[in-house]
């Protein structure tokens, strides 16, 4: 597992979101709905609706 190094923010959805989107959807809903940076260093969760799965967006810089 590669994890992230320092100290990281975490970012949790409050809303479910549809969980067909892949990374690039989930990255413009980061852009759009959150007005932030996905490619910040934050890590952003997502849930599923039934909140029984969960999706991260994180980028390493690489």
């Amino acid at each position: 597992m590669i994890g992230p190094t320092g100290t990281v923010r975490v970012l949790v959805a409050t809303k479910p979101v549809d969980f067909r989107k892949g990374a690039d959807g989930l990255a413009a809903l980061v852009r759009e709905t959150m007005g932030a940076d996905p490619f910040s260093g934050t890590v952003y969760v997502f849930r599923a609706k039934r909140a029984d799965r969960v999706k991260l967006v994180f980028w390493d810089g690489t």
